[in-house]
This record gives C-alpha cells, sequence and structure tokens, in this order.
C-alpha cells in the first residue's frame, strides 16, 4: 500500500510474519511550508522534483515483481543510485575528505571545480553500488545462495578486486554512510537484489550480456553527464573482433610473430579498457590459437595470459568491477577459474599519468592498502615492454579531472602549429589525443609494436593535427585507417541517400554517438624512411550492421591492403591521411584559411564603361591590340571605340594612353579571367599602369598572396 499526504510517501508492506513494515519513503520537501513554496512554482517543481518522483513511484508500482532481465535489474540499481548521488551532492563532505585525497593520489589525478566534485562523489556512488552488485554476484553463484537471503552490509567480505574492497571498505561504515542518508538507500537496493530470479538473470547475464544489458543501461541512466564526457559507449562485438584479428594479423606478417598475440613474449594493453571488452575478445583469441596449435596446456597457458601479460587501466569503478566479472566469467567458462589469492591484470589508475619515473621519495598514501594497485599499474608502466596498445579511448575532455602531468601530453603536437604551419586557432583538448600521444611514446620506446584504436575522425585530415600526424608519420611505419562514418552532426550520407548511422548503433538498445569515427591501426616494425599510409572509404555510409559485417570479411585476406587507396600526406595538404583525387594545380591554390588571413580589401574597380572587361576573350584581345598600338593616334582609337578613350570625371582619357603606351607594351599575360560576381567570370585586361583602372589593385598579384601568382583571379 501505498501512503502519501501529497508532501511525503510511504509504501507499507508485511514481513514474513505478516507484520505490516515500512518499505521504501520518498518526501518532496521537509515540511508543509516549502511544499506550498514548491506548489507556487510548478513548472520548477516539476524539473527539479519530477525525475525523482517518477522513479519513486515506478519501484513502488514494481515492489512485488520478480527481476528476470539483467535490463530491469540495471534501471532499479541506477534509480537507487540517482537517489544516493542526490543525497552525496546535497550535503559537504567533511567525513570523506581522506577518501578523497586518497582517492586523487590513487588515481593520479586531481578533482578541480564543480566537474571534479561530480566525478569524485559520482565515483563514491558507483564503488557502493556496484561493490554491492559484485558481491551479489559472488553470493548468488556460491551455496549460501540457496539457504540465506544476501544481506548488502556484508558485502565487503565477499568482494575480490582489492581496490574495490579496500573502498567499499572506506566508505561503507556507519559514521560516512549514516550522514549521507545512504544506509536506507543501500537498504532498499538489497532489497530489490534478493527479488532477482537467479536462474532467468544469469541465464542472460552469463550469455557475454552483462555490458549490453547491464553496465551501458546502469550508467545512462544513473549519469549520463558522466557516460556523454568519458565517452562510454558499448563497442559491437564485430569491430572488436576486428581490431583484435587485425592486431594479430599484423604481428604475423608485420613483426614476423607467428603466435601472434598468443606468443608469450606478446604484451598487451588497453589504456581505457572499460568493461573489458577488448582484453577479452583478445583473451578469446589467445584460448584459440593455443587449442588450434594442439597446447595441452592451453587452458593454464591462457590463464597465465589473463594474469601476466593481458593488461587494462580503468579510471571509473563501475567498468572496472564488470571488466573483471567479464574476465574471471570468460576463464571460468574454460575450467581455469582465478582463485581468491589471484586477479585479472586490470588496475583502477589513470592511464595518461605515472609512465616517467618517480622524482623524489616515494609517496606515501594517505589510504596505505591503495598502494599495491598504484604499484602494479606503476610496473605496467615503467617496465613492461608493451608491444601492443588497443581499445577505443574516450573522445571528450573532462573539466576538472586533469592534472598538469596529463595535460602536458599533447604539448608536443603544437610546436610549430603557428610559426610553421600558420595555424592560430586549433582544439586539441579530447581526450583521445592524449592516448595516441601515450601510444606513440610508449610505441617508440619499445623499439617496435602496434597501435590500433578508436577515434574521432578528426586527426586524420583537420589542420589542427598537422603536427600530430606529423609525429605519426615519423613514428610507424605504416597506417592503415578504416572510416567508419557516421557523422550525424552534419547529417552524412549514404550513396543511396538514407542517412549514415553511427557504427555504435545497436538496434533496440544503444543510439551510439553522433560523430564520424575511425579506427586507426599502426605498426612500427624497423626504421623505415617513409611511412605508408592506407585509408580504406569504401565501407557503406548507411546501415551501422552492414559497415561492421564489412569489416569482417577482409580478415584473413591474403591482400588485405587492396581495399585501401594510398594516401599522400605533403606539405601542400597538411599531411593529410585521407587521399583526395584533386591535381597538382588544385594544389597551389590558396586554401579558405589562407584567403582569411589576408587584409580584407577591395577588388577591382574599372569604371572605364566596361572597355577592359569583355566576356569574349578574343574580343578583348582584339580591342586592346589596338588600344595600346603606338602606331594609332589617339582620334582613331577613340572612335573605333578601342579601350577607355571617353573622359569620366578626373580620368583624362587622352593622358591615360599616352601613359600606358609609353611605360608598358601589349601583353597576352595580362588577360586574366576575373570573377566580377559569383558566376559571373569574364575577362578582363590588368594592368598596374594608373590611371587605366580606377583601382588596379596591385595586391591582387603581387601582395599578400603572390606565392599563388595568377590564380587570385578566378
Amino acid at each position: 500500500m501505498l501512503v502519501t499526504n501529497y508532501r511525503a510517501f510511504l509504501l507499507i508492506g508485511r514481513d514474513a510474519h505478516g507484520a505490516a513494515v515500512r518499505l521504501e519513503g520518498f518526501s518532496l520537501t521537509e515540511n508543509e511550508q516549502d511544499f506550498w513554496s514548491m506548489c507556487s512554482v510548478p513548472r520548477e517543481a516539476a524539473e527539479q522534483y519530477g525525475p525523482a518522483l517518477v522513479d519513486y513511484i515506478r519501484r513502488a508500482l514494481t515492489q512485488s515483481a520478480p527481476l528476470t532481465r539483467p535490463d530491469d535489474l540495471a534501471w532499479l540499481m541506477a534509480s537507487y543510485a540517482r537517489d544516493a548521488l542526490r543525497r552525496v551532492e546535497a550535503v559537504d563532505l567533511p567525513a570523506l575528505a581522506g577518501v578523497r585525497d586518497g582517492l586523487e593520489q590513487a588515481l593520479g589525478m586531481s578533482f578541480e571545480g564543480s566537474e571534479g566534485e561530480h566525478f569524485f562523489r559520482s565515483t563514491l556512488v558507483q564503488t557502493l553500488f556496484y561493490g554491492v552488485f559484485s558481491a551479489w554476484v559472488q553470493w548468488a553463484n556460491s551455496p549460501a545462495a540457496n539457504h540465506e537471503r544476501f544481506d548488502w552490509q556484508t558485502a565487503g567480505w565477499l568482494l575480490r578486486v582489492p581496490m574495490v574492497r579496500v573502498l567499499f571498505e572506506q566508505i561503507a561504515t556507519p559514521t560516512r554512510l549514516g550522514p549521507l542518508g545512504l544506509v536506507e538507500v543501500l537498504e532498499w537496493t538489497g532489497n530489490a537484489l534478493n527479488r532477482v530470479d537467479r536462474q532467468a538473470f544469469f541465464a542472460a547475464f552469463d550469455a557475454g550480456q552483462a555490458v549490453q544489458y547491464f553496465y551501458e543501461p546502469f550508467l545512462a541512466q544513473f549519469d549520463p553527464q558522466l557516460r556523454e564526457k568519458f565517452g562510454v559507449w558499448y563497442t559491437p562485438p564485430e569491430i572488436v573482433q576486428f581490431m583484435v584479428e587485425r592486431v594479430d594479423e599484423i604481428l604475423r606478417s608485420e613483426l614476423g610473430i607467428a603466435r601472434g598475440l598468443a606468443d608469450p613474449a606478446v604484451h598487451v594493453l588497453d589504456p581505457c579498457c572499460g568493461t573489458g571488452s577488448f582484453l577479452v575478445e583478445t583473451l578469446r583469441h589467445i584460448g584459440r590459437r593455443l587449442q588450434g596449435d594442439g597446447d595441452p596446456f592451453w587452458a593454464e597457458d591462457l590463464k597465465q595470459a589473463a594474469l601476466n601479460r593481458i593488461f587494462g587501466f580503468e579510471l571509473m569503478p563501475a567498468p572496472f568491477v564488470i571488466a573483471h566479472w567479464q574476465i574471471g566469467a570468460m576463464l571460468a567458462a574454460e575450467n581455469v577459474g582465478l582463485s581468491e589469492a589471484e586477479r585479472a591484470s586490470v588496475y583502477l589508475t589513470n592511464s595518461l599519468t605515472g609512465w616517467e619515473p618517480p622524482v623524489g621519495p616515494r609517496e606515501r598514501f594517505l589510504i596505505p592498502d591503495l598502494e599495491p594497485e598504484r604499484d602494479a599499474a606503476e610496473r605496467v608502466k615503467l617496465q613492461t615492454p608493451i608491444l601492443v596498445i588497443i581499445g577505443n579511448p574516450p573522445y571528450s575532455a573532462f573539466a576538472g579531472t586533469s592534472p598538469d602531468q596529463e595535460e602536458g601530453l599533447v604539448e608536443p603536437y603544437k610546436e610549430g602549429l603557428e610559426d610553421v604551419w600558420g595555424i592560430k586557432k586549433y582544439n586539441l583538448d579530447e581526450l583521445y589525443v592524449r592516448f595516441f600521444r601515450i601510444a606513440e611514446r610508449r610505441i617508440g620506446a619499445t623499439g617496435r609494436g602496434i597501435v590500433s584504436m578508436i577515434s574521432n575522425y578528426s586527426w586524420t585530415e583537420y589542420p589542427s593535427f598537422v603536427v600530430m600526424r606529423e609525429h605519426l608519420l615519423r613514428r610507424f611505419d605504416r597506417i592503415w585507417i578504416e572510416n567508419m562514418h557516421g557523422n550525424r552532426e552534419i547529417s552524412e550520407r549514404a550513396p543511396d541517400g538514407t542517412t549514415s548511422e553511427t557504427v555504435f548503433a545497436m538496434a533496440g538498445f544503444s543510439p551510439g554517438i553522433r560523430r564520424g569515427v575511425t579506427i586507426g591501426t599502426m605498426v612500427r616494425s624497423s626504421d623505415r624512411e617513409e611511412c605508408e599510409v592506407l585509408y580504406r572509404n569504401d565501407l557503406d555510409a548507411g546501415r551501422a550492421a552492414a559497415r561492421r559485417h564489412a569489416l569482417l570479411t577482409t580478415l584473413g585476406d591474403a591482400d588485405r591492403d587492396r581495399h585501401y587507396e594510398r594516401a599522400t600526406p605533403s606539405r601542400l595538404n597538411r599531411l593529410s591521411f585521407r587521399p583526395r583525387p584533386v591535381s597538382a594545380d588544385y594544389a597551389a591554390w590558396p586554401s579558405v584559411q589562407d584567403l582569411a588571413g589576408v587584409e580584407p580589401f577591395s577588388g577591382l574597380s574599372e569604371k572605364r564603361k566596361n572597355t577592359l572587361i569583355d566576356h569574349d576573350r578574343t574580343a578583348l584581345e582584339a580591342r586592346m591590340r589596338r588600344y595600346l598600338d603606338p602606331s594609332l593616334t589617339f582620334d582613331e582609337i577613340s572612335a573605333a571605340r578601342c579601350g577607355p578613350s571617353v573622359d569620366a570625371g578626373r580620368f583624362n582619357a587622352r593622358r591615360a594612353r599616352e601613359r600606358i603606351v609609353a611605360e608598358e607594351p601589349f601583353s597576352p599575360d595580362n588577360l586574366k579571367r576575373y570573377a566580377v560576381l559569383p558566376l559571373d567570370v569574364r575577362w578582363a585586361y590588368h594592368t598596374n599602369v594608373r590611371p587605366i583602372w580606377n583601382e588596379p589593385r596591385p595586391e591582387l598579384g603581387c601582395g599578400p598572396i603572390k606565392r599563388i601568382p595568377n590564380r587570385c583571379w578566378e
């Protein structure tokens, strides 16, 4: 029964013995006076309180319904998590100052300004809810689940990933949860988990749908701002499979590693692993290769790969938990599950810091139990010979979480932009640029290796990224780029006229991002003098599923490069990685940016009754040859109306003709095509000898844009 006085709501139920119990409650305001004040501004009240009230009513109406679908549980947990986040953001957190400082140390970042504060509080809530969920998954698959209820307060005992367990134990204490009002929200969450039909739930959850139907819906409902900023989008399995298998092919063909990813010497890093899709697919590929090679100990070798050479870094606790769960579940399916003392090599850390040895004494953490996670991630960054870097980094920068060390990553990509390339305005703030810089630098340190990343397409051709492209051309031997299209910000369309769907679009699940994306794969195998850039643009720009399928059809093709065009990066095209079917003459013309950089000046001014301009080049040439023929008198050319021979204002036609005949004979080179008006191009006989033209504008041919003589006329 739902009881309300319009200001407050209370759901009443019965316990196992039939006695009435208070279930979930909700209040719009603290008191009656505030309620009536709220009612005086209904639109503002609806915006402020409406979403929370609708969430509460939906939870109340489904209170007795069993939970069988992962997406239903994801919504319910996200609803409780939103409630928790509202409570956490409404109060000061002095009791959690130590946790904040400790987390900043552990992640190698700082929480600055309002967005940094939001990220910290969202991280706290994610840690609590995914800690509880992770513990419930462990409990649900244990014998205890057959005879007792799940108790969220024992979650810390069930968490196996050390970093999450430490954070959870730091937050989930009575002295910290009580003042925040989170105890009752976690009680509600625990009750909801006890309503789950575990058999039906895990039938879908264990079938590889943990991310598709649980994590992304959770984050989309819980914190859409954070999801958008960090680019948390489900990467379709076809793209993950393509990238992993393409990397394996290149390891064998370009680097001469016969066993590819299965070779024990190949260390792989996903620096933004999210929920672990690339790591899991890499391990699956290794397992298939080991079995195909007849390795009698393939299962144990696969486990060792997960423990010691397939690495992942992640910044947010929720996907970090799911990544560990996915790897553990995959290994368990191969009968080589991890023991309680073992963990996959996935670390909660800031991927963009810690790549240089620390200066001075080693920093001691305010929460010492977080130091092992820092140390393990640091060993990967500083000591492990990473050969492959693969992943889907976030695109947008998130203010408030970037320390100086991270911001400085893109400085090398700015050097010479203005002085050498003349680019005064540029944008290199997107996060994926920093991940490219880390990858470029890391492979450079190793001496050889492969980078394969999904990203915004901008880096392949936009002027702002010219120095970045210059670095990549120096660092790598071959670069393959798949243009996956899908730029809905400019309504990119397929040849048949249909809107180009983002390759991330999953029917009935996710609309994906709005930007066009590329898959960039780069290899360094030797010290070749010239880097070859291959660009694929034949992927149909319409339906996303068709483009994803087209990727897979090229795997295993002995002549894979036939699907690509060869790009010709040069100074004229600002080292563009995108092939352009243009002539050398076109490349010599001024760009719009060149023209925009010239101080404005007026065009030609004739005021000679169009005697110097004509649609017909032949007629104009004949007229001007007679006008400039010194054997003809002024009276003769005036009678024949050849050239400017009529006085006008201060223009003395006779003296003007005498001057030009004395100074400059007729020249066919002075006949130029001239755009009088848009789409009105004629021929003009141009001379700088005054006053033949009222304003000859000599700067058109020898001024600020003289590097392209005779081109500006058209």
